[in-house]
C-alpha cells in the first residue's frame, strides 16, 4: 500500500468482520517530518459478487459517509488487492447492551441522522429486489434453506405492497448497523463498514439496528423517538415492518455465506436466528395491524 511504503510498522487484527479480515496497522517510526499513522487495512475475503456487495460503491459511499461527518477517511483504494485503508477511530465498538444506556442510544440516533442528512450515496438499496436476488442463488446453488422459508412468500408481498403504498424519500443508509458498526469515542458515535450502503428507507436502517441489537419494545419505542423526535405511529408501525425485512433478507446472506465463505463462522446458526425472529412476526397474528399502521 503506498501510504504504508517506506514505513516500519506493527499489524494487530480486529476483532469481527465477517466478509472482511480487518487489520489495524500503526507506524513505529515516527521521525519529526512524517506524521504517525494509525489506520485500518480492510482486505475482503469471500465471493462479494454472490452477496451483491460492489466494492466500488462501497468505496464512494465510505468516502461520502466521511463527509458528512461519521466515517472514517479514505487514506487509500486498492481494487486490484481487494483493499481500502481507512483512518482507525478510536472509541469503543458497541455490544448491545450498551444501548440499554439513554445517553448511547441518543448519540448512536444522532450519528443515523447525521449520515441520512449526509451527500447522496452511490446506488440504492432494496431489501425485497435483494431478497429475490439472495433466493435465487440459494435455490440455484442447492444451499440449505429452511423448509418453511417460502411458506411465508404471500405475507413478504404484503409487506412489499404496504410499504410502497406509502413510500417514502430515500436518503443515504448503512444498511448493516449492527453494535459492533458503531463507534463511541464518548463524545459522538461514528458509523463504519459500507459493503451494503444505498439510498433506502431511513426506517429499514433504523429497524436493522432494533433487530440486529435485539431491543425490547420499550428500547425501540425510545429508537424512533431519539431519531424523529416526536415519532407518529405510521413511524413505530414501518421501523418495526422495516425490522422484518432485515431480518427476512438478511437470514439469505447467512446461508450463502454458510455455503461459500472461508471464514470459521457459524453462519447458518446466524441466519436461522434472523429466520425464526422473521416467522414469529409472521406466524404472530399482529402484522395485519402494523401494515394498517404503515399505510395510515
Amino acid at each position: 500500500m503506498a501510504c504504508l511504503a517506506g514505513r516500519s510498522w506493527r499489524v494487530d487484527e480486529l476483532p469481527g468482520g465477517l466478509t472482511n479480515v480487518n487489520l489495524r496497522v500503526r507506524s513505529t517510526d515516527d521521525p519529526e517530518d512524517r506524521a504517525p499513522l494509525d489506520v485500518v487495512v480492510r482486505w475482503t475475503r469471500g465471493d462479494a459478487a454472490l452477496l451483491g456487495i460492489d466494492r466500488d460503491a462501497e468505496h464512494a459511499n465510505t468516502v461520502a459517509a466521511c463527509e458528512a461527518g461519521v466515517g472514517a477517511e479514505v487514506l487509500e483504494y486498492r481494487p486490484e488487492l481487494s483493499m481500502m485503508v481507512i483512518g482507525f477511530l478510536t472509541g469503543k465498538a458497541l455490544v448491545d447492551a450498551d444501548f440499554a444506556d439513554p445517553a448511547v442510544l441518543r448519540r448512536s440516533a444522532d450519528a443515523v441522522h447525521r449520515l441520512h442528512a449526509g451527500p447522496r450515496f452511490t446506488g440504492d438499496f432494496d431489501m425485497f429486489a435483494r431478497q429475490a436476488g439472495y433466493l435465487d442463488v440459494v435455490r440455484r446453488e442447492g444451499m440449505r434453506l429452511p423448509a418453511g422459508y417460502g411458506d411465508h412468500a404471500a405475507a413478504w408481498d404484503d409487506v412489499r405492497r404496504a410499504l410502497n403504498a406509502a413510500p417514502r424519500p430515500t436518503v443515504p443508509c448503512n444498511n448493516d448497523l449492527l453494535a459492533a458498526n458503531y463507534i463511541d469515542d464518548g463524545r459522538q458515535v461514528w458509523l463504519i463498514d459500507y459493503e451494503y450502503a444505498g439510498n433506502n428507507d431511513a426506517c429499514f436502517e433504523l429497524g436493522n439496528t432494533t433487530t440486529e441489537c435485539s431491543f425490547t419494545e420499550e428500547q425501540t419505542d425510545a429508537w424512533c423517538e431519539a431519531y424523529f423526535g416526536e415519532p407518529t405511529p405510521a413511524d413505530r408501525a414501518r421501523v418495526r415492518v422495516q425490522a422484518l425485512c432485515s431480518q427476512y433478507g438478511w437470514a439469505l446472506w447467512g446461508f450463502i455465506q454458510e455455503a461459500t465463505s472461508p471464514i470459521e463462522f457459524d453462519f447458518h446458526a446466524w441466519g436461522m436466528e434472523r429466520y425464526e425472529k422473521a416467522a414469529a412476526t409472521f406466524r404472530g397474528g399482529g402484522l395485519p395491524q402494523l401494515l394498517e399502521q404503515v399505510t395510515s
